[in-house]
């Protein structure tokens, strides 16, 4: 038995993980319940437009919490690597464990989960969050790390992206990642307008929206390339490497993306070849398609309605004098 259990006892204890993402999870149960509330009110809809209603608010809701959700997941770009390492400073021990890295657009996330998971007389399952969105210091996060006594791995990965590292990783991650978050939330701002123009209904121009929308998405998958694409530093644990790629949040803005661009397409091209068609999935009678195909049209007197308007002049002259009896 040693002084305190064979640890130091400047190291602060394991921050307990939260099983999931909590704001992924509020957006999520957002757009849930409203997917959930027109389920309850499809059954007032009349006829075979039912279907396509139920079609329209399932693709909408889909692209705007897919939109909004990616602007705080951290998986835009994350590798995993299995390596012998040193746990932590000022001590021999060797541990066995998995180093995760995971990019986001506010951040770079380290985690460290022993293989198995207590040795060392620890439990060793860390998942440490260092910022750079436009409120936060990156340097500071790190400096609060090396303050708490996190592990080593830890402290080894996240040094590669401070501003005073050689690699240059900081800049290069940020900016991108800035411009890529600004690039979103004008594609969630067009989703929005796309939702209004297509409940008006002036579906051309809501067309339009989705084809902003999707070139957004995909210009927004250009900014965070530039940053991949970069000469890095390697990241070595021995003779191991931890390498990363493209992660579910990057391929999931771009089949959104791409899904915006063919529903897009699929609008104005059906606008123009087949008008009926596209009145017929948006459950437009001739009565409102031809109200809103009006807007754009000038309205010119019909010949029946200026005769309607004659008005009958008399000579003043001719007009009798009446006389009124008091009762």
């Amino acid at each position: 038995m040693t002084l305190w259990n064979g640890s130091f006892p400047f190291y602060a204890g394991t921050n307990a993980c939260f099983p999931f993402n909590t704001t992924s999870a509020v957006i999520a149960s957002v757009f849930l319940s409203a997917l959930a509330t027109s389920i309850i009110i499809l059954p007032g809809i009349r006829g075979k437009g039912r279907l396509f209603w139920l079609l329209r608010v399932m693709m909408g809701l889909f692209i705007g919490a897919v939109v909004l959700t990616i602007q705080f997941t951290r998986d835009w770009e994350s590798g995993w690597v299995t390596a012998n390492t040193s746990y932590k400073s000022f001590s021999s021990a060797m541990v066995k464990a998995d180093i995760g890295l995971h990019i986001g657009l506010a951040g770079v996330n380290v985690t460290l989960v022993g293989n198995p998971v207590n040795q060392v007389n620890e439990t060793i399952d860390y998942n440490e969050h260092f910022a750079w969105s436009f409120d936060a210091n990156y340097d500071h996060s790190y400096s609060e790390g090396l303050e708490k006594g996190l592990p080593s791995p830890i402290l080894y990965v996240a040094e590669k992206f401070t501003t005073e590292s050689p690699c240059n990783m900081h800049r290069q991650y940020r900016i991108s990642s800035h411009y890529a978050s600004i690039t979103l939330w004008m594609a969630l701002c067009t989703w929005l307008i796309s939702i209004l123009l297509f409940s008006m209904p002036i579906l051309l121009y809501g067309g339009y929206m989705l084809l902003l929308t999707a070139a957004l998405m995909l210009f927004s998958l250009l900014f965070f390339i530039t940053a991949r694409n970069t000469p890095k530093c390697p990241i070595q644990f021995g003779p191991a490497f931890l390498k990363t790629d493209y992660g579910g949040s990057f391929w999931l803005t771009l089949a959104t993306g791409l899904l915006c661009l063919l529903l897009g397409l699929g609008v104005i091209i059906l606008n123009s070849v087949r008008p009926q068609k596209l009145k017929l999935v948006f459950n437009l009678d001739e009565g409102k398609g031809e109200k809103a195909e009006g807007w754009d049209k000038p309205h010119l007197p019909d010949e029946s309605s200026s005769s309607d308007q004659d008005v009958l002049m008399v000579p003043l002259n001719e007009l009798c004098e009446v006389t009124t009896t008091q009762l």
